[in-house]
């Protein structure tokens, strides 16, 4: 095919070809865009996995941290507390004219 490696190279498969330079038949830069196809074709299903994984634990995270701020927010008793204390404070203090 285009294989110019010369024989003792140590490369296994085969060597890098560029269709612009080289002079290569139709047939085989048909199938080089076939190879070339398929590679891609893996490539993206790997990485839309790999986006799906990523996009579904961003998501859990947000969820998380959303929930536990609402389920904080709602055990605060805090401003009932005070609420409280002011109430007690008002009963007992000294009656007067502005209470």
């Amino acid at each position: 095919m285009a294989d110019k490696t010369p024989p003792e190279s140590e490369a296994r498969y085969a060597t890098r070809v560029d269709p612009a330079k080289e002079q290569l038949s139709q047939e085989q830069l048909h199938f080089i865009r076939q190879v070339e196809l398929q590679q891609w074709k893996k490539k993206t299903t790997k990485l839309r996995t790999r986006n799906v994984v990523t996009g579904l634990a961003i998501g859990a995270l947000v969820v998380g941290i959303y929930g536990y701020t609402f389920f904080s927010v709602s055990q605060e008793r805090i401003m009932d507390e005070i609420d409280e204390e002011a109430k007690r404070a008002r009963m007992q203090g000294p009656k007067t004219g502005a209470n």
